[in-house]
């Protein structure tokens, strides 16, 4: 009777915990709810791992410590943007400024890599012209062509006296971490951090969750160029996933400014890993490139505040007025994300949706179906890519307003995910970026209504049943 007195306490407790947790939308509680009533043991377990946002105590008064510590990125006067900007950008930078703290800045200029191997030909060229320092964070780093080609040229650089400080995710770069070129890389003097190490699963139930990543890909060198987007630091043909290769991804390398916001965001995560002080290399001010145009660094995580993510998405999608071309691997919106869409469509405004056809998640991909009628019925013009995994998370908003980087549109980037994006405007540049996007539309299969609503009663339930658990995850 104590034992299942006691058993009946504790997901009682765990069902009162759900209720009052703050920040969990109701369609949350609800799966979790039912899922610790349904299998009590289990329910509670995965609560207790999964089920809360939760970086540990430690880990957050480390990054207050760390955020005082950091001087601010360069700031700009208002009416240095105001020639380029619009009340309609400048609530959509407002958004962005209170994600990350970062003023939008002038005078950035970016070129549009033509493709995977291509920005690691770049990438590697510019280490190869570093003369004081490189810095980059990869969530996956692959010990294969292109990471060995990226490691190497580390290499090289810190043997004639360049800082070179790396940092890859503990999960997403396990293997390298794990292989012999780290430790050549360590001994060719070349400073290493994981990022969010994982240590023993069952301890840090008392120190934040297990799964939080640091899903970030940044690259900066002598704090003048940046390079952001959806690649990871490994071959197209990504040997751990390689029956849906080629990844296609999307980087642009950018100079200007917004080049210091990018390298705060590196110094915040270097120092969270490394006992070091970054300070030195933050608030260095780079003057405006003559013609370039506004940029802003919106970079999201767990330690920022909820819902940041899909606020800037939403607040994107409700500015369109022509046109919306929005390209993700993982579409697992939230109501108010997957509102915007459909509204937006139905005031008149042309929406793309475009996904991968083969998904590396076939949950993920089930979910994304699941949202298919709905989309559909309200106008949203649907895609979905053939060759290989499209990667590329893009969203253009009238040719002119362009977000880049590498948050999805799921739970994980939403709530679990360090992330990292830029918000520029600027109507070459969106129209590089449009053109690439045209080309996955000309790669990819049109979904109809039709075809929706000729699915299969099993397959509809198994749609619209990965989309009730996705809450939870």
């Amino acid at each position: 009777m104590i034992w299942i007195l006691l058993h009946y306490l504790i997901v009682a407790a765990c069902v009162v915990r759900i209720v009052l947790r703050p920040h969990r939308d109701p369609a949350a509680r609800a799966a979790w709810v039912l899922t610790t009533l349904a299998v009590p043991l289990v329910g509670v377990l995965a609560y207790l791992l999964l089920g809360e946002t939760s970086i540990g105590r430690r880990r957050l008064a480390r990054l207050g410590r760390i955020e005082k510590l950091l001087p601010d990125a360069a700031h700009f006067p208002a009416d240095a943007i105001a020639a380029c900007a619009s009340p309609r950008v400048d609530a959509l930078f407002r958004v962005g400024a209170s994600i990350s703290g970062f003023a939008p800045c002038p005078g950035n200029v970016a070129e549009l890599m033509a493709d995977s191997d291509a920005t690691i030909d770049a990438i590697v060229a510019d280490i190869d012209a570093a003369a004081d320092h490189v810095h980059l964070i990869f969530y996956i780093w692959v010990a294969d062509g292109n990471g060995r080609k990226v490691a190497e040229a580390l290499m090289r650089a810190a043997r004639r006296g360049v800082t070179c400080r790396a940092m890859a995710d503990d999960i997403g770069s396990r293997r390298l971490i794990r292989s012999p070129l780290w430790h050549e890389m360590q001994e060719a003097g070349v400073r290493l951090a994981s990022a969010y190490k994982v240590g023993n699963p069952l301890l840090r139930i008392f120190n934040g969750r297990i799964d939080l990543r640091n899903h970030r890909k940044i690259v900066v060198v002598d704090g003048r160029t940046t390079y952001c987007g959806s690649q990871n630091c490994a071959d197209p043909a990504f040997v751990q996933k390689a029956k849906y290769a080629p990844w296609v991804d999307i980087m642009l390398r950018i100079e200007g400014p917004v080049v210091q916001q990018a390298q705060r965001v590196f110094a915040a995560d270097w120092m969270e890993a490394v006992d070091e002080d970054m300070s030195a290399f933050v608030g260095t001010e780079i003057a405006p490139i003559p013609g370039g145009w506004p940029a802003q660094v919106v970079a999201t995580g767990p330690s920022v505040r909820t819902s940041a993510m899909p606020e800037m998405f939403t607040s994107l999608i409700y500015a369109a007025r022509h046109e919306l071309v929005v390209t993700t691997p993982y579409y697992v919106p939230t109501e108010a994300i997957q509102s915007a869409i459909c509204a937006a469509a139905n005031r008149g405004v042309r929406v793309t949706l475009v996904l991968p056809a083969r998904n590396d998640s076939v949950f993920v991909g089930a979910t994304a179906r699941s949202y298919y009628a709905g989309l559909l019925a309200s106008g949203v013009e649907i895609r979905e890519y053939l060759p290989g995994l499209l990667h590329s998370k893009t969203l253009v908003v009238d040719g002119r307003i362009a977000l880049i980087g590498s948050a999805n549109f799921d739970r994980r980037s939403f709530d679990l995910n360090y992330e990292n994006n830029i918000l520029l405007v600027d109507e070459a540049t969106c129209a590089a970026i449009r053109q690439r996007q045209d080309s996955y539309v000309s790669d990819a299969r049109e979904v109809t209504s039709e075809e929706v609503a000729s699915w299969s009663l099993i397959r509809r339930l198994g749609h619209n049943a990965a989309a009730m658990i996705g809450p939870i995850l």
